[in-house]
């Protein structure tokens, strides 16, 4: 089939303890640190490292400061990730790193890796609820989620100069097998691994003369995890990026949070999921942001 997910994400930063701070904070667990690296875990097994001193492996900063340098995708079979290794190898070097992950830069300067995936199991249950004629919980009260961990990495929006486009469109539908979901002709290509379900796993976002991260969105269980883990961000010093809202393109539940890596993540829930009689969308303009946000007035003046 091909790729199944984003298995590891690699940054670039200034400051490690301040990453590591942030991203404890966040939920993720922690299992390796040294003065100039540190790596955490999703509860599926994926791998975030944050380097305060990368290593040759990894291609240049496409931005100053701060930033992603290189997502490594989870693929089904040894037979299929021989198929894109030699599929990106066609025009550009490839090299294989001790732990098994083919390395190559995609076509803005992104490190991109092959590597085997290796999904961890882990059982997801939602809160229960309740709607009239759908009652779920019976005498028993909810109490505040006392950790928000995210089950996973779930996409990731790269921005990527406007000029130059198609061809980076190309490398990942073309040689790496995403298709193309949402395509908003003003603003950006939404795209799904051939192994997700989930209805976008990557986005290329247009932008007239510069590349950078966008963000990472990582899945939690349910719409109060997104609420809860945000606020407790907030709790814990770091700004908000974007108010708490529902997608259009994907319906999922966000809330962004700036983030010391570089761009901003986001914490994401009730994400749509498609399979193959999904057909592509062309929006000729781009569709509004979110179907909603959060709004109050609450704090106005009142005469």
């Amino acid at each position: 089939m091909g790729i199944q997910r984003i298995e590891s994400a690699t940054y670039g930063i200034d400051d490690l303890d301040e990453c590591v701070r942030f991203f404890e904070d966040f939920g993720l667990l922690l299992v390796e640190k040294t003065e100039e690296h540190a790596v955490f875990e999703t509860l599926t097994g994926q791998t975030l490292h944050l380097d305060s001193r990368p290593g040759p492996q990894l291609p240049p900063p496409v931005e100053p400061g701060p930033t992603l340098r290189e997502v490594v995708w989870g693929v089904d079979t040894a037979a299929e990730l021989e198929r894109l290794v030699a599929a990106v190898g066609r025009d550009r070097t490839v090299f294989e790193s001790v732990d098994g992950v083919h390395h190559c830069v995609d076509e803005t300067g992104f490190g991109v890796g092959l590597a085997l995936a290796r999904p961890r199991t882990v059982t997801v249950v939602p809160r229960p609820a309740n709607a009239l004629g759908n009652v779920t919980r019976w005498n028993s009260f909810l109490q505040p989620i006392d950790r928000v961990r995210p089950l996973r990495m779930c996409h990731v929006a790269l921005n990527i100069p406007k000029q130059g486009k198609d061809e980076a469109l190309a490398f990942y539908l073309d040689r790496l097998g995403f298709r193309a979901t949402d395509v908003v002709e003003p603003m950006g290509v939404f795209m799904q691994a051939a192994g997700d379900d989930d209805q976008h796993t990557m986005l290329l976002c247009h932008r007239p003369d510069k590349a950078g991260v966008n963000h990472i969105a990582y899945e939690v269980p349910g719409f109060d995890d997104v609420v809860e883990g945000g606020n407790h961000m907030i709790e814990r010093g770091w700004r908000e990026a974007r108010r708490l809202g529902r997608h259009t393109i994907g319906s999922n539940v966000f809330r962004f949070l700036h983030a010391p890596c570089g761009g901003r993540v986001e914490y994401a829930a009730d994400m749509d999921r498609v399979d193959d009689s999904y057909e592509t969308r062309v929006h000729e303009t781009t569709p509004p942001h979110h179907i909603w946000a959060l709004r109050t007035n609450r704090d106005q003046e009142t005469s």
